[in-house]
C-alpha cells in the first residue's frame, strides 16, 4: 500500500487544483455577468465617453470573456493578482494587510469554540436527557437558528454600550495605530514582540467580543456533532463492557471515547475553522473589523473582480491546506489509516 501513496497524493493534488480552477472560472464568469460597473467606479459617472472607453480598454474589459480569463491566468502565473479599484494598491498587498486580521479573529474563535463545545458535547451525551443536556441542545439550536449579525448588534448594545465590559468596533483604538511594527500582521503577537503590553490589552479588548460572537456559531455545530459522536460510542459493546468491569467514567472518556471520535472531531474542526476564516463577513461588518470579509464585501459592491478573484483563490487555498492538515491528522490519530495507505 505504501507504494501507492505517491499516486494517491498526486491524484488528490490534481483533484484539488482542478476544483480551484473550476471555482476561479465560475467566479470570473459570474463577475462579468454582474450588473456592476467597475469602470464607472474609477472614472466616475460623469466621465466623457472617450475617457470611459480608454479606461475600459486599459482594464481589458473590451476583450471577449475567455480572452480576459486567459490574460488573468497568465498574470496569476507570474504572481500578479492585479490592482484593487477601491484602494489603488496591488491586491496582494491588500490581502497581506487584511488576512492577518481575519486569521487572528478566526483563530481565537475556534479556540474558544473548541474549549467550550467539545466538553459540553461530551457532557451532554454522558448525561443524556438531563437538564445539562437540554441546555446544551437549546444553546446549539439558538446558535444555528439566530443570525450572527443580530448577535453582533446585541453584543455591542449589551457588553459595549451598556455594561462596558468590552471595547467598541475596530481592531484597536485610533491613538494606538501605527505604533507597533506589523511583523506578523496579528496585532496581539506584534504588540507582545514589541513589548507594548498596553496595546496588547487594548487589542484584546477589541477582539474578545467579535471572537466570542463568531465562536458561538461554531460552538453550536461542534456541540451537536460531539454529542452525536459520543452517543454513538456509548452504545458500543466495548463501552458497555468497560463500564461493567467497573471502569470509571473519566477513564472511559479519556481512554476509549475520545480516541475513537478523534478523527471525526478533526474533520468537523477543520470544516469549522475554514468556515470561520471565510464566513466572518457579517461579524467583520458589524464590528468594523478590517479583515478579508470586509475587504471582499467592499470589492463586491463595486464589482472589483481582481479583489474578488484573489479572495476566492485565497479561500480555496485555505480549504486545500486544511484538508491536507486533516489528512495528516488522520494518519497520526488512526493507525488503521496508515495501514490502509
Amino acid at each position: 500500500m505504501t507504494r501507492d501513496l505517491p499516486l494517491r497524493l498526486l491524484r488528490r493534488g490534481f483533484s484539488l487544483m482542478l476544483s480551484l480552477f473550476v471555482l476561479l472560472c465560475l467566479t470570473f464568469v459570474i463577475g462579468r455577468l454582474m450588473p456592476s460597473d467597475p469602470v464607472g467606479a474609477i472614472v466616475g459617472e460623469l466621465a466623457d465617453p472617450q475617457a470611459y472607453a480608454a479606461m475600459r480598454a486599459k482594464m481589458g474589459l473590451d476583450l471577449p470573456v475567455p480572452e480576459q480569463f486567459w490574460v488573468y491566468l497568465k498574470s496569476l502565473a507570474h504572481g500578479d493578482l492585479g490592482t484593487a479599484i477601491l484602494t489603488g494598491n496591488p491586491v496582494l498587498s491588500d490581502l497581506a494587510a487584511a488576512f492577518p486580521a481575519t486569521l487572528e479573529l478566526a483563530t481565537l474563535a475556534i479556540i474558544l469554540s473548541v474549549a467550550v463545545g467539545v466538553p459540553l458535547g461530551l457532557l451532554a451525551a454522558l448525561y443524556r436527557d438531563t437538564l445539562l443536556d437540554q441546555i446544551a441542545r437549546v444553546l446549539s439550536l439558538l446558535g444555528h437558528s439566530l443570525p450572527v449579525f443580530w448577535f453582533g448588534i446585541v453584543g455591542l448594545i449589551v457588553f459595549y454600550a451598556g455594561l462596558q465590559w468590552a471595547l467598541g468596533p475596530g481592531r484597536i483604538d485610533v491613538f494606538y495605530e501605527d505604533i507597533v511594527e506589523p511583523r506578523t500582521g496579528a496585532i496581539l503577537i506584534d504588540s507582545l514582540l514589541a513589548g507594548e503590553t498596553e496595546i496588547f490589552w487594548n487589542a484584546l479588548g477589541h477582539l474578545i467580543l467579535p471572537a466570542c460572537i463568531l465562536a458561538y456559531t461554531s460552538m453550536a455545530y461542534i456541540v451537536r456533532m460531539t454529542r452525536s459522536f459520543t452517543l454513538e460510542q456509548l452504545g458500543q459493546d466495548y463501552i458497555i463492557a468497560a463500564r461493567a468491569k467497573g471502569l470509571r467514567l473519566p477513564a472511559v472518556v479519556w481512554g476509549h471515547i475520545l480516541p475513537n471520535i478523534a478523527v471525526q472531531l478533526v474533520t468537523i474542526l477543520a470544516i469549522s475553522y475554514g468556515h470561520l476564516l471565510e464566513g466572518a463577513v457579517l461579524v467583520e461588518i458589524v464590528f468594523s473589523w478590517p479583515g478579508i470579509g470586509q475587504y471582499m464585501t467592499n470589492a463586491l459592491m463595486i464589482g472589483d473582480m481582481n479583489a474578488i478573484l484573489a479572495c476566492t483563490l485565497l479561500i480555496g487555498v485555505i480549504f486545500m491546506i486544511l484538508n491536507a492538515l486533516a489528512d495528516a491528522a488522520y494518519l497520526a490519530l488512526d493507525p488503521r489509516t496508515r495501514e490502509a495507505r
